[in-house]
């Protein structure tokens, strides 16, 4: 059974920090990019930061220079470092897993995890 596991969120001051994690199942043969999106209410979801296999990282604009992603491979496990949060960035975080269950399986599928709520106070 497949699952991502996010936790860290919470409702913290602006200009505070906060640090997201996501721990990906066994149940992964492999795991290609790994991402942060995020969703306020009413809005669509959009990317917050992605880093590949490789260690190739973007983020969104709203991201760069605030926020920091990185993995641990052999964990299986991501983590998005926000700092200098602001209200703005007030939304449920959900991580995202490229990956494939089985070598038996050509290609890689996208996988959500439950989100974590992220509330910002001015």
């Amino acid at each position: 059974q497949v699952q991502l596991v996010e936790s860290g969120g919470g409702l913290v001051q602006a200009g505070g920090s906060l640090r997201l994690s996501c721990a990906a199942s066994e149940s992964f043969f492999s795991i290609n990019d790994m991402g942060w999106y995020r969703q306020a209410p009413g809005k669509q979801r959009d990317l917050v930061a992605r880093i590949t296999s490789g260690g190739s990282i973007d983020y969104a604009d709203s991201a760069k220079g605030r926020f920091t992603i990185s993995r641990d491979n052999a964990k299986n496990t991501m983590y998005l470092q926000m700092n200098s949060l602001k209200p703005e960035d007030t939304a449920v975080y959900y991580c995202n897993v490229q990956g494939r269950l089985s070598a038996s399986i050509p290609r890689s599928f996208g996988y959500w995890g439950q989100g974590t709520q992220v509330t910002v106070s001015s």
